[in-house]
């Protein structure tokens, strides 16, 4: 469906407008009034303009924002009693509509937003610096919620409807977006957009906030660039896919990466690079394309490094596998709770690959494959910090362990409600100092000491 039918056939109805940061944004508890500019005259006019516009331009969708603009307010000025006010948001909903995602855009637009959940037409809250709240934006109704989701899915080719009621994808600007349908979502169509920094954060600045010590950042540098095989670790929406943009900026631009994901989200700055992405099957159930296809295929590409997104399934065998055959230098992200569960969950996922292997072989694999854990967590506060860096060392009566290199020692909370703690070295070691050694990278000892700062 075209832009033109997409308007016309709601041109009749509420349209939602985009509101200023002040007005988006409330406090959770307090509630949610409805601005006093969304009156049905208000309404009736932006159907007007609306009406004029598209029986004006053919393809507004074309046009630059200052151009689109620019032709609202030539026909808005056609119309008397109209205020300030009401010409500025008449305006600026109508180019959302056109340009962007209607009443979510200005979310998207706001860069202190990392998260927004549309938890169904009229119900829309964010998570702004670690806190969520609810806002004053919607949707007119579930159709509107519809037709802004399909406008989101034809940039990355992916499809919802009720044969498919579930869809991960990704916007222009990187941003993950994963989409459930009615029935399956009791209370209407529910949408999650996790949102990236357009300038991925560095180690230097992921010290500056706290999320890990200047030591722990030195030995990360120097475990990538030293082609350690790497497994970032945590909870969903503690940091993981952040940390693994960082990580992968220490890799050489001399070395060829192929990334592995289901919806392509990272954002490595080295030109030699090959990005694959997943294929869901078609209303046939055909020419889906899983994971672990993809992780097989990419051992076929030269790659000296590959990263996958995350793994979930039966890909873990294939990732084991390449780390173990030459690969050196694998990064992934894994959803666990501890650097233990870690292991565990892909001891399960390997299973899921569904060869029969001894539990034994298994965890053999899993050592000889993995050298780091990388254990991120969010707090209570909201805040991202990596709280553990486990080292696998071995197989020892059939178990594989472990020990910790760094760890975050949490203290309390203050009354401002700010968690309080300290990054600490182990005294520790890493077996893998020789292998670094071997490649000229020599980690001086006051690293893992027991004061690595905060």
């Amino acid at each position: 469906m075209s832009l033109k039918e997409r308007m016309h056939g709601t041109a009749l109805k509420a349209q939602p407008l985009n509101l200023t940061k002040s007005q988006v944004t409330v406090d959770s508890a307090a509630p949610v009034e409805q601005p006093a500019y969304l009156s049905d005259r208000f309404v009736l006019l932006k159907t007007d303009v609306q009406n004029a516009l598209l029986a004006r331009i053919q393809n507004p969708e074309e046009l630059t924002r200052q151009q689109l603009m620019a032709e609202i307010l030539a026909l808005v000025e056609g119309h008397s009693g109209i205020s300030p006010m009401e010409r500025s948001s008449l305006t600026d909903g109508l180019v959302n509509e056109i340009l962007g995602y209607g009443p979510i855009q200005p979310l998207l637009d706001d860069p202190d937003i990392s998260e927004i959940m549309i938890n169904r037409h009229d119900q829309i809250y964010v998570e702004r610096q670690g806190q969520l709240l609810k806002t004053g934006a919607a949707f007119r109704d579930e159709s509107h919620v519809r037709a802004i989701l399909e406008k989101m899915l034809a940039f990355s080719g992916r499809r919802i409807d009720e044969s498919s009621p579930m869809v991960d994808a990704r916007l222009p600007d990187g941003s993950r977006l994963n989409a459930v349908l009615r029935p399956l979502a009791v209370s209407g169509d529910s949408i999650t957009i996790r949102k990236f920094s357009q300038n991925p954060f560095r180690f230097t600045q992921l010290v500056q906030m706290g999320t890990l010590s200047v030591a722990m950042a030195q030995f990360l540098e120097a475990a990538v660039r030293g082609k350690l095989n790497i497994i970032v670790s945590g909870g969903t929406g503690s940091g993981k896919t952040t940390t693994l943009n960082a990580l992968s900026a220490f890799i050489p631009p001399s070395e060829r990466i192929i990334t592995i994901e289901d919806a392509a989200e990272l954002q490595l700055q080295q030109e030699h690079k090959v990005t694959l992405e997943t294929r869901p099957a078609n209303i046939e159930g055909r020419g889906g394309i899983p994971m672990r296809e993809l992780v097989r295929n990419a051992l076929r590409m030269r790659p000296d490094r590959i990263i996958v997104g995350e793994v979930r399934g039966g890909e873990a065998l294939d990732m084991l596998q390449a780390m173990n055959t030459g690969h050196e230098g694998s990064l992934t992200t894994v959803h666990a709770n501890s650097p233990r569960d870690c292991l565990s969950r892909i001891e399960t996922m390997v299973l899921m690959a569904g060869i029969e292997l001894p539990l034994a072989a298994i965890r053999s694999q899993i050592a000889s494959a993995i050298d780091l854990v990388v254990q991120q967590a969010r707090m209570l506060d909201g805040t991202r910090r990596i709280i553990r860096i486990a080292e696998v060392v071995g197989m020892e009566s059939g178990v594989i362990t472990m020990q910790d290199l760094f760890t975050f020692e949490q203290y309390g909370v203050d009354e401002m409600g700010r968690v309080q703690g300290q990054f600490r070295g182990c005294g520790i070691r890493p077996r893998n100092g020789e292998k670094l050694s071997a490649q000229g990278i020599d980690l001086p000892s006051h690293l893992f000491s027991g004061e690595v700062g905060k």
